[in-house]
This record gives structure tokens, C-alpha cells and sequence, in this order.
């Protein structure tokens, strides 16, 4: 199924075309309406009549989070505020949120590409969606919101939280396609199985998961918990939002919106250009943002990028699954964590449920890694040799993938916290112990 087929299946050579038209327009248009990007430009002598090729791109300096707080909130906008239709916000742990403005033009756009990701999946105008994502500043549950109507499908915008409540109306609506955070949809199926709900009582068939990232295995288990296709989609506020990358039916990689954005793989540490293939921090670039046009911004993703065309038929780049974030990762003892490493090493382990946090801290001056994990049967906790045997399997898993050794705690079903939006799993204490 394809939303708009001659751009999905454009041949590479007429994408790199299009990219370039679009690009040179841009990067016109920034350097006479956005003060921050001549001053980019005029600092290092370059001038929009200097790109002349897609290769030309990697002159132009990266654009980063910060940039976008210094400019708080509007300074970084290419149009008027009264050519602004819709104002989103990131959600900042510190100080100013990143904005983010639409023009109707954007938001057009912005419909189209999330209807494209969705009927990539299988998504039909005959799906009852539920969007389970919290509404608000955050540009989740919008985007896929609009995404949906523009396809035609029936949109049930119940947002987060009251569980039970959620699990019933996706009973009696007969609801289709669930759209929520992993962690959310996980923590869903056990309020539905405590309620007695079945998958087979439901008429779900489509999960479409994102805004935080999840690992295969994770994935497979919402598939399992659900009867469901667990895909996933990729967007982040300051370049649109959702729609900018997206699984197809056959979950081999997301399609990238190729014809919108053009994505680099960066060295995090060089700031070179990777080939493809390599992974490294994926660097986008908007070619039709009216509102907000941004230049080689750095998302901080790591993931790498595929462009043999796809046995679904598409031939836009695709995006491997994201492998962590460059200001998520952990380092302990010298080595490089990942927290996605280690939610693939639990989800593979049939005794262990889904939930889990993990505590960095310092004693006598040395990291210790320790993990919470919730066992999947709570029986498990009281056969000591059953349980040490567990601790040590998931040790020995744990050290081959980390090279680190990690402290291990099994906890009983339903003790962790859970999470109705982004899960926060991390909990790094060692600053608090100087």
C-alpha cells in the first residue's frame, strides 16, 4: 500500500534532483529571513549561491538544541508570527523549551507524511485508531492525530492515562490501531490481562509505536501481549515531529521522508560524514519547513542508513532502528552503555518481565552498575537456587554484550514505576554522591 507512490518509488537519481531544488530554495530562504543562519553563513564566507551540489551540503555548520533555546522563542522562524498556525514545544528537562512553529502550509505537510507512515503499515481509512500519546505541546499525538484523519480513519484521541478506562473504550469501540509509547502499550496489556481482557476479545491488529526508542525484542513482545504488527515510527519536535521516518509492513528498516529531509550520518565525536551504512548520529535537514527551516541539525540518535531500495518497492533511504542517543549514553568504568543494550538483553530472556530500571552510582570512587528487573512469575522469588540460577544468566548475558559487570536485583511483577509517556529507566546518582 502507498500513499503517494511516485514519490515513495522515485528513482535515486531524480530524489537527488529534488533534494537539490528543495535545498538551494531553503538555504536561500534562511540566509535572507533567519538572522542566526547569515551569521552562520557570513562567519565562515558562505553564501547560498555556494551550494551547488547535495555533496556542497556538509559546508553548512550543524544546527543544535541550543541554538534553538538561545533563539527562544521565535528568532529562529523564517516567516512572520502571524504566518505561524501552530506553535509545539519540546519538552526541556532544563531551562527554555525548544519551539517549534507551523505555517499551513506545515501543517499540510506534516498530515501528508504521517498519512504516508501509517498506510505503510497497513493502516486502511476503515481503522479505528486509538491515540493513546498525552496532547499538548508535545507534537506526538498531533501529528499522528491529523496523520490518521488525512487517511480517512476514524481517530479516538483518549490521550494518556486512566488505564482501565482506556482498555474498555478499546474494547467497546472496537478500536484497530493502538498509538502509544512502548513502555505505555506494555503497561496497558497487563491492566487489560488484571481486568481479564484477552487479546482475542479485541479487534486490534496495528501498534504504532514511537517517540521513545525500543529494541526489537521489546517490540516482539508487544506483537505476543497484543495478537498485534508492532511497528515503529521516527519524528523529533524540532525538525517536524512524527512522519519523518516510519516501518512498512514488512519492518525492514524506516522509510525516510526523502523528498522533505536529507539525512547524514555524522562521526558524533568528528562531526564527519559517515558512508552509508555506518552507523553513527543522524544529522536532518528540512528542504519544505516554511515555519521553521533547520539546517543539518543533530538529533543525538545513533542509527545508520540504508539506500537499496526495499522489497515493499519503496525506494527512500531507510533507518535502522535507533540504537541509543549520544547524550543517553552511560559511561562506566571507561565503556560506552547503552540503555538500549540492555533492554535487548532483558527482553530476550523469557523469565523476566518487560519493567525494569537501571542505577548508576559511585562507591570508593568506582561506578557500579545495578539493575532492577521485575521476574515475569513472582513464584520465581521463592526458589532461591531458581532465582540465583536467573541472576547469574542475566550477569553472564549482560557482561558479554556490556564488558561490564552489572549488580543485578529481581523484584517482584508490578513493583516499578510505570510510565504513561516516555519511560525514564536511568537513574544516574553519581553526580548526587561527589
Amino acid at each position: 500500500m502507498f500513499w503517494s507512490k511516485e514519490l515513495e518509488c522515485m528513482p535515486r537519481e531524480h530524489m537527488k534532483k529534488l533534494q537539490l531544488r528543495r535545498l538551494q530554495k531553503t538555504v536561500e530562504r534562511v540566509y535572507t529571513n533567519v538572522p542566526f543562519y547569515k551569521r552562520r553563513f557570513d562567519e565562515i564566507g558562505l553564501k547560498p549561491k555556494h551550494i551547488k551540489s547535495l555533496k556542497d551540503l556538509e559546508n553548512i555548520p550543524f544546527t543544535v538544541k541550543d541554538d534553538l533555546r538561545a533563539n527562544y522563542p521565535y528568532e529562529m522562524f523564517a516567516v512572520p508570527i502571524n504566518k505561524i498556525v501552530r506553535l509545539h514545544a519540546s519538552s526541556g528537562t532544563t531551562g527554555k523549551p525548544t519551539v517549534v512553529g507551523y505555517t499551513k502550509a506545515d501543517l499540510k505537510i506534516w498530515s501528508e507524511l504521517v498519512a504516508r507512515i501509517v498506510v505503510e503499515t497497513g493502516v486502511t481509512e476503515n481503522d479505528i485508531a486509538q491515540i493513546s500519546f498525552g496532547y499538548g505541546l508535545f507534537t506526538g499525538a498531533f501529528g499522528l492525530h491529523y496523520g490518521l484523519e488525512r487517511l480517512g480513519a476514524t481517530v479516538v484521541p483518549i490521550s494518556t492515562g486512566n488505564t482501565e478506562r482506556q482498555i474498555m473504550l478499546m474494547k467497546d469501540f472496537g478500536s484497530t490501531v493502538l498509538v502509544s509509547t512502548p513502555s505505555y502499550a506494555m503497561y496497558m496489556s497487563e491492566v487489560a490481562e488484571n481486568l481479564g481482557v484477552k487479546p482475542e476479545q479485541l479487534n486490534l491488529r496495528i501498534g504504532l509505536f514511537g517517540s521513545e526508542a525500543s529494541t526489537d525484542e521489546m517490540l516482539s513482545q508487544l506483537e505476543r501481549k497484543w495478537g498485534i504488527l508492532a511497528t515503529e515510527n521516527y519524528g523529533l519536535s524540532e525538525v517536524m515531529g512524527p512522519g519523518i521516518s516510519g516501518d512498512c509492513h514488512l519492518r525492514c528498516g524506516m522509510h525516510i521522508a526523502e523528498d522533505h529531509f536529507i539525512p547524514e550520518i555524522i562521526d558524533p565525536k568528528t562531526g564527519k560524514t559517515l558512508p552509508p551504512g555506518e552507523e553513527g548520529e543522524l544529522v536532518l535537514t528540512t528542504i519544505t519547513k516554511e515555519g521553521l527551516p533547520i539546517l543539518r541539525y543533530r538529533t543525538r540518535d545513533i542509527t545508520s542508513l540504508n539506500y537499496e531500495p526495499c522489497p515493499c518497492g519503496r525506494t527512500l533511504a531507510r533507518m535502522s532502528k535507533v540504537q541509543g542517543r549520544t547524550d543517553d549514553m552511560l559511561i562506566i568504568k571507561g565503556v560506552n552503555v547503552f540503555p538500549s543494550q540492555i533492554e535487548g538483553v532483558l527482553m530476550s530472556i523469557e523469565e523476566v518481565g518487560p519493567h525494569y530500571e537501571i542505577l548508576v552510582r559511585r562507591e570508593n570512587y568506582l561506578d557500579v552498575l545495578e539493575i532492577n528487573i521485575e521476574v515475569s512469575d513472582a513464584r520465581l522469588l521463592d526458589r532461591f537456587s531458581d532465582l540465583e540460577a536467573l541472576e547469574k544468566k542475566i550477569r553472564n548475558r549482560l557482561k558479554t554484550i556490556l564488558q561490564i559487570d552489572a549488580k543485578v536485583n529481581l523484584v517482584e511483577p508490578q513493583t516499578l514505576r510505570r510510565f504513561e509517556g516516555k519511560a525514564k529507566r536511568v537513574i544516574d546518582m553519581r553526580d548526587k554522591n561527589k
